[in-house]
């Protein structure tokens, strides 16, 4: 399968950690996801992520510590690797960082998978932001 990449993404976000830590773990609440067509839990601690397209990845959550760190494996039919996520009060708001290392199984691909991480890293946290301000205003 060949090496890991990694990608990075990190912003401070005006909203408490217990805020930005319920929207993002809120596994019923997933429509805020512009990337998403559908999730289905598989389990307490497993679902399934499917992108507007159909395409399913496959999510089992290997760590939760409330309002801290949320971390699962993931895999589909072209990679496979982990995701973490990193929640630290700052200044009155949120430092997050997302870590996703993932490992293709087409070596073709991995021209292109850094590039893909980081766009869907920033989709993500883009979503995020206007989830956080529609759920009350500050």
């Amino acid at each position: 399968m060949g090496r890991e990449i990694v990608s990075l993404a990190t912003a401070l976000v005006p909203y408490p950690p217990e805020r930005v830590w319920a929207v993002v773990t809120d596994l019923d609440c997933w429509q805020w996801r512009s990337d998403l067509s559908r999730l289905d839990h598989v389990g307490e601690d497993a679902f399934t992520e499917y992108d507007r397209s159909g395409f399913p990845t496959r999510f089992t959550v290997t760590e939760r510590r409330p309002l801290s760190r949320w971390a699962f494996d993931l895999d589909n039919a072209n990679l496979a690797g982990r995701w973490a996520g990193e929640f630290r009060p700052e200044g009155g708001g949120t430092q997050v960082t997302f870590t996703e290392t993932i490992t293709v199984k087409k070596p073709w691909m991995r021209f292109f998978a850094k590039g893909y991480l980081r766009r869907q890293q920033a989709r993500y946290l883009a979503d995020l932001g206007r989830a956080l301000e529609q759920e009350g205003g500050t």
